[in-house]
């Protein structure tokens, strides 16, 4: 198999069309699909087989945590932007990616150049410190590759969602608090949270037929924080209630929208739909998908420009959509034209500035007001 290093390929509506009428599209559909089916009824804290290939990723996911602890945020009090100290991570990452990959099992050597863009890129945006649904799917892509290629199996589905996503979650946590990594794509108030979409999804699928626990339970202090350490989608909502106080209903209308749903069933499949038309369909987000050998893209091309980008306003190959009511939900801001968003981690600090006594550090730091 000849192997390529992954390139953008979708920059106007025409290709994006062509993009999800492909088996491409059809394989990462199908790859969620699966993932969601199989942890349906299971907890975090689950038993499951896996591989030697999971062991291996895991112990990989360990040295990407260590390399951030061994990078510490530098001083920037005078920013609520993200952290320059994260570009040093993301180079350290960078660098090291290879060789990382390079202790896999069964994994071909001369892969590694192409699998290792879609994981330096799962880690945020290094030119705009930023993070959001486009480098989440950049790890999933990065999953399905070491599918085909061998290092994780089928019968690891489980164990892949459980363990090597939620682990990949935990890490994200610990990167978007200590860098203040800025939201890409969601805008908060106009997204599930400030950046992810699959833990959603997933989660959903994981309270499927569950006896008690309904949609509303979000809204239940004690049952979040009890069903917080078993299922994804109770993590999600204890991690924003530990960084946003006031109703969710506020600061999070979407998921206060989705908590009246009847059941899990229809979250789930809900969840599925809505991640084919805000992430998997939108331009603002696709434009940035990297095509290889193993995800590959055979549709029209872009006629090339000599011009050079600057990555941080890049990629107006599209027109703006109204951006009153719900079109301010369809437009990525940060992956499309490089506005900043404050982190929510810096509103924090300035909390932290008004009570000396209180120290910010990692995930599940204290409260901020909604403003």
């Amino acid at each position: 198999m000849s192997y390529q290093v992954p390139r953008k390929c979708i920059l106007s509506k025409e290709q994006l069309q062509y993009f999800q009428e492909s088996q491409t599209h059809k394989d990462i559909v199908s790859y969620i699909e699966t993932l969601n089916d199989a942890v349906i009824g299971s907890k975090l804290t689950d038993e499951c087989s896996q591989s030697p290939g999971v062991t291996a990723v895991l112990e990989l996911l360990s040295k990407v945590e260590q390399t951030a602890k061994e990078t510490p945020p530098v001083d920037n009090a005078a920013s609520r932007f993200g952290n320059p100290a994260f570009r040093t991570f993301y180079d350290k990452i960078s660098e090291q990616s290879a060789a990382f990959l390079a202790t896999l099992p069964n994994l071909p050597v001369e892969s590694i150049p192409e699998i290792s863009v879609y994981f330096n890129e799962a880690w945020g945006n290094r030119t705009r410190i930023d993070y959001g649904s486009g480098m989440e799917l950049n790890f999933l892509c990065w999953l399905i590759c070491l599918e085909r290629l061998g290092v994780l199996l089928e019968s690891d589905h489980k164990a892949i969602v459980l363990k090597v996503f939620w682990r990949y979650i935990e890490i994200m946590r610990i990167l978007q608090s200590s860098y203040w990594l800025e939201p890409a794509g969601s805008h908060g108030v106009w997204g599930l949270d400030d950046y992810h979409f699959l833990p959603f999804l997933l989660g959903s699928a994981q309270l499927r037929g569950h006896k008690y626990i309904r949609p509303k339970s979000i809204h239940d202090p004690e049952i979040v924080e009890e069903y917080s350490q078993h299922y994804m989608y109770f993590a999600c909502i204890a991690f924003i209630n530990s960084i946003k106080t006031a109703s969710l209903r506020w600061h999070s209308p979407m998921l206060d929208d989705i908590s009246a749903v009847k059941t899990w069933d229809k979250v789930n499949s809900g969840m599925i739909k809505m991640y084919l038309a805000e992430v998997l369909g939108k331009l603002p987000v696709m434009q940035h998908f990297l095509f290889g050998s193993i995800l590959p893209y055979d549709g029209p091309e872009t006629p090339r420009s000599n011009e050079p980008q600057d990555d941080a306003h890049r990629g107006h190959a599209h027109a703006h959509p109204d951006l009153g009511g719900a079109g301010q939900r369809e437009v990525g801001w940060g992956d499309c034209c490089g506005i900043p968003v404050p982190s929510v981690f810096a509103a924090a600090r300035s909390e932290q500035d008004k009570e000396p006594g209180f120290k910010l550090a990692g995930p599940g730091i204290r409260p901020v007001p909604f403003d």
